[in-house]
């Protein structure tokens, strides 16, 4: 048993590093894209790519979680799967392709740039096609090959991206154009086990296995970038680019959630049938919940410096996007919110009531899109991350009451609301637009995160043999 853990935990650890590394790899291209792209152009990219990440569940629809479900009969399971998958894909693609102005006049980006949707249609299609083989390097064990490919194709992406950008002059066209090379490389690179056999009984399974995940991906997927299309329609080309920009500083938060989620769902899976667990279940949410409360005061704090940061004569953002860096602390607490809902889904997915995660994930849509409607017209890009951030908590709330009914948790929502309390507390002056001289205003927010832990020392916050372990800490240190 200790051995299948140990390979657990090194596959968990290989596939956590490879996404952090993607997503900071794609994150280095924001500050190029602000100091090369104009906000209206930027905000081009954004609402399609936006448009890209919801139509790749479209064309996937779980056949790489129904292919892995199948495993045991992986020769006729991938062949099957993959032909639905590569015939599904062309025909989807021909649709875009066929009328690309038609169809870039109906996402809001102008009729004019149907070349994109070209460039959208073969990024679709090579990205569908690659998602078997990937799930088979997961299946067999394979997490260095599966690793490598994914950082090679990003690393030639943000490779070409400033080839195409700063030394060929091609402006928007360059960032479709870079990833559609990069999704080349990465078809290329992965081996098929494709034998143009298809199984009539075995796609029945397939398909039965798949469709049902249809809707709650659809669903989270529609949380996480509906809002682009949506702040394009109300508030123009320009608002998107400098709502995308700074939305993005919030990736810091979100390679927390991502890290814990790898490491969260095995610990909960082992643990679910041990004495005591639900206590300890309770108590990672408390823990979790009151650090990342801590990083997210940081976080607000310090993001408009290292977004101003001079590197070679340069900002490390373009000031024409810096408009929108009050939107950020909020995009921060969205996604803290988006990790308690990570951490609530341990007793749904336990008591494998798994429809429960599609209910949850339809239900944020519908809030985060009649969110943005309601609020992106009088408050602009202030709109989306807020509709965010209800979108979450409608998520965390719908799985929180059916968890307690099927696997209850004594979760510890009273500490929670003192940490809360608390970081409202020391970040009172910041929350109320006190700005002082640049020396007071960074002693203020040290001091701010210093008297966090401190409030909740004092405030009754820490049990007793948390405040012993507290106490033999600081005397350590001191």
């Amino acid at each position: 048993m200790f051995k299948d853990l140990k390979a657990l935990g090194r596959e968990s650890l290989i596939y956590g590093l490879s996404t952090v590394g993607a997503r900071l790899l794609n994150f280095l291209l924001m500050p190029f894209y602000t100091h090369y792209l104009l906000p209206a152009e930027y905000g081009v990219v954004a609402t399609l790519y936006s448009y890209i990440a919801f139509l790749n569940v479209l064309y996937q629809y779980g056949m790489d979680q129904a292919y892995m479900r199948h495993y045991a009969h992986k020769e006729k399971a991938f062949s099957t799967a993959y032909s639905c998958v590569l015939v599904t894909s062309v025909a989807l693609s021909a649709v875009l392709a066929l009328a690309p102005g038609f169809w870039a006049g109906l996402g809001g980006i102008g009729a004019e740039r149907g070349n994109l949707v070209l460039y959208a249609a073969a990024i679709l299609f090579l990205d569908s096609i690659n998602v078997l083989p990937f799930a088979d390097l997961r299946m067999a064990h394979k997490p260095f090959y599966f690793a490598g490919v994914r950082m090679a194709s990003i690393t030639l992406n943000v490779g070409l991206n400033v080839f195409f950008l700063t030394r060929l002059h091609l402006g928007i066209e360059g960032v479709f154009l870079a990833n559609l090379l990069s999704s080349l490389l990465s078809v290329a690179a992965v081996p098929k086990r494709f034998t143009f056999s298809f199984d009539r009984e075995l796609f029945g399974k397939l398909l039965d296995y798949s469709l049902p995940l249809l809707p709650a991906g659809l669903g989270a997927m529609a949380v996480q970038v509906i809002d682009r299309p949506i702040l394009l329609r109300l508030a123009g080309e320009s608002a998107v680019g400098i709502y995308q920009a700074n939305y993005r500083l919030g990736i810091f938060m979100v390679l927390i959630v991502s890290m814990f989620d790898q490491a969260w769902r095995p610990f909960f899976l082992e643990r679910a049938d041990q004495p005591g667990s639900r206590l300890v279940f309770a108590r990672v949410l408390t823990y979790f919940t009151t650090a990342l409360i801590w990083g997210g005061l940081a976080l607000s704090f310090f993001i408009p410096d290292l977004a101003r940061l001079q590197v070679s004569g340069r900002t490390l953002i373009h000031e024409s996007y810096w408009a929108g860096l009050s939107i950020v602390p909020v995009v921060l607490f969205a996604y803290l919110v988006n990790g308690i809902y990570v951490n609530l889904l341990a007793p749904i997915i336990i008591s494998k009531k798994t429809k429960v995660i599609m209910l949850a994930t339809l239900a944020g849509a519908v809030v985060n899109v009649a969110a943005n409607f309601a609020l992106i017209p009088s408050f602009g890009i202030y709109g989306p991350p807020w509709a965010a951030f209800a979108s979450y908590c409608v998520m965390a709330g719908v799985v929180w009451f059916y968890g307690r009914r099927y696997y209850p948790v004594p979760y510890e929502f009273g500490r929670i609301a003192v940490a809360a309390f608390a970081a409202l507390a020391v970040a009172a002056p910041a929350l109320a637009g006190w700005s002082p001289a640049p020396g007071i205003w960074l002693a203020y927010r040290l001091a701010a995160l210093a008297a966090y832990p401190v409030l909740l020392y004092y405030s009754g916050f820490l049990l007793p043999e948390e405040k012993a372990k507290a106490s033999e800490l600081a005397a350590r240190l001191l």
